[in-house]
């Protein structure tokens, strides 16, 4: 069993070897390198032809029309693309969005708040959900946008898009969703559901880091201004050389999404249950977020009179996280846990697991043991 064991598929995926795979084949002089904006000889028709079959594979995952996906750089891209975008030209613009979404729209409503704009802060509940009535009661006349992740990732906990998607589609509010937790755990369906705008990312199912997409739907048309200025690639709303081989992972990442997500559901669902069934004799553990609207992937627990950051050093042979990626690096308590009503105390209690495509049976039973191990003699020496 390969040591520290990795559960914070959260965080990051590694790339699927398949993926890598056909990325090498667009790279090399003997391989399909030619820029895809490129219209004046094969090189360019050939890349330009790999980036239009990613989109269909991108598209296709969250049943969209292929010519609603716009490359970005990654999920992060993609929010401020679509909420910086979405307000641009609207005179006292209202957006409302959640305090426990990603840092890439916190950040971005943050900023468009100092410049001007109207911004209301939703607080979920303390399962980590956004209910449509909180929405609806936020709403302004001149609210221009709602922006709310499908899943959280650090909780895990799955938000009910489809009543909040219908109720603002009836308003003519855009509604943007970061789906980038989302895509590849959970069904997700742009066709089904009205959303305007989507976001996603290609190294949280199993692609390369560095790419991304924005859904902007086409009927009835959503129109955004764009945020980077160039050569007017992608129809205007995004410049700059496509990543031809990143796209092409992409692409692939979310065709093998489609074909495997009932199947890695399941397994997850079973690793989740060996997971928490394995820390059933150890008292004082608690579940942070909805325990029913959630992907099986991400489980977040508190651990009574053990601090995460002294549990983190004892999990040595364990590779997991205690909160977002993004904000790792701070000593301060998670403002997503706070945000659905943990204390400091509470929320420094707590650590993030994430099983993934590449995560063992044995690896599963291992962390359970190895927890129990390490918080039994934690709280022995308090």
């Amino acid at each position: 069993m390969k040591k520290p064991v990795y559960l914070d598929y959260a965080a990051t995926t590694p790339v699927d070897p398949a993926v890598a795979e056909e990325m090498c084949k667009y790279l090399t002089p003997d391989g399909v390198f030619g820029n895809p904006a490129s219209r004046t000889h094969a090189y360019g028709w050939q890349a330009e032809a790999a980036v239009e079959g990613a989109r269909r594979q991108v598209a296709s995952l969250i049943h969209a029309d292929p010519r609603e996906i716009v490359w970005t750089s990654g999920a992060t891209e993609s929010d401020n693309l679509a909420i910086k975008g979405a307000v641009a030209g609207h005179e006292n613009p209202h957006i409302i969005t959640s305090v426990i979404e990603h840092k890439a729209v916190l950040d971005t409503c943050k900023w468009l708040e100092r410049n001007g704009v109207s911004i209301t802060w939703l607080t979920p509940g303390q399962d980590g959900l956004i209910e449509p009535k909180q929405v609806e009661s936020a709403l302004r006349e001149n609210t221009v946008l709602v922006s709310l992740m499908m899943v959280n990732n650090e909780l895990g906990c799955q938000t009910d898009i489809e009543p909040i998607s219908a109720m603002l589609r009836e308003r003519g509010v855009m509604f943007h969703v970061d789906a980038a937790q989302a895509a590849g755990k959970t069904e997700v369906d742009v066709s089904a559901v009205p959303v305007d705008l989507l976001s996603l990312s290609a190294h949280k199912v199993y692609g390369p880091k560095g790419v991304g997409a924005l859904y902007v739907r086409r009927s009835p048309d959503v129109r955004i201004e764009s945020q980077i200025h160039g050569g007017g690639h992608e129809r205007g709303m995004r410049s700059g050389t496509l990543p031809t081989h990143q796209i092409v992972g992409m692409g692939k990442a979310f065709e093998l999404a489609s074909a495997q997500l009932e199947q890695e559901k399941e397994v997850l669902e079973g690793f989740r249950t060996k997971f928490l069934e394995g820390l059933s004799g150890l008292e004082g553990v608690t579940l942070n977020g909805s325990n029913e609207h959630r992907v099986p992937g991400i489980v977040n627990l508190s651990f009574a009179g053990v601090d995460a950051e002294s549990l983190m050093l004892g999990l040595r042979d364990l590779a997991v996280s205690s909160g977002s990626a993004c904000a790792s690096a701070t000593i301060e308590p998670s403002f997503v846990l706070k945000g659905i009503g943990l204390d400091d105390e509470q929320a420094h209690r707590a650590l993030r697991f994430s099983f993934g495509r590449f995560t063992a049976p044995e690896e599963v039973d291992f962390a359970a043991t190895q927890i129990i191990d390490v918080v039994t003699r934690l709280r022995s020496v308090r």
